[in-house]
């Protein structure tokens, strides 16, 4: 696992993606993965619309020196973690938009192989959370990546709400250890599939 190429990719607006993130970077460094790099994605919102929330513009501020994901970080990477909150069931528009972006590295073939997986967030248990993951996930059917969604290959994932997509959460509540622990299992099972891939 450790000549595994990990991006840690996530768009966040008040932070509760950003934090879910760094467990999934602080879990690869856990394994030994040494080549790890922990992107943003560019928040495309002016920010006249950002002060209507408070939390948004601090969020942003705390964390506008992360550097910002492009498509060279897809081609980088032997495995990538992403993390977005839903939108109505869908990934943000921001998110969209640096996927947008990966059609020419699909052409060439660039993305076969790549080992992905989803985390995401929404306001309540039930607002869109496993359709948001399934949106991500068909981009990535397109390119020929190998989808490493966590199933239920280790028991804390019951323990947590039973996602087989990929760990979710309400947003703005705290990450629990056993939230840390699938988060971190998600993690393993992506880089392991990444390993034996490159092996």
């Amino acid at each position: 696992m450790k000549d595994i190429k990990l991006a840690i990719i996530y768009y966040s607006a008040t932070g509760t993606n950003y934090q879910m993130s760094k467990v999934a970077e602080e879990a690869a460094k856990d394994l030994g993965v040494k080549e790890i790099k922990f992107l943003r994605v560019e928040e495309t919102v002016p920010e006249e619309i950002m002060k209507g929330n408070e939390d948004w513009v601090k969020h942003y501020n705390a964390t506008k020196d992360i550097p910002v994901a492009s498509a060279d970080d897809f081609d980088w990477a032997d495995a990538i973690i992403f993390s977005a909150p839903t939108r109505y069931g869908n990934l943000p528009s921001q998110f969209s938009s640096l996927m947008d972006t990966t059609g020419p590295l699909w052409q060439e073939g660039k993305l076969v192989d790549k080992v992905v997986s989803g985390m995401t967030s929404a306001a309540n248990p039930h607002g869109g959370q496993e359709a948001t993951l399934i949106s991500l996930y068909k981009a990535m059917m397109h390119w020929g990546a190998v989808i490493a969604n966590p199933g239920y290959t280790d028991p804390v994932i019951f323990e947590t709400g039973g996602n087989p997509y990929g760990f979710s959460m309400v947003g703005g509540s705290d990450l629990s250890e056993k939230d840390k622990k699938a988060i971190a299992a998600q993690v393993k099972r992506a880089v392991s599939l990444a390993s034996k891939i490159k092996a």
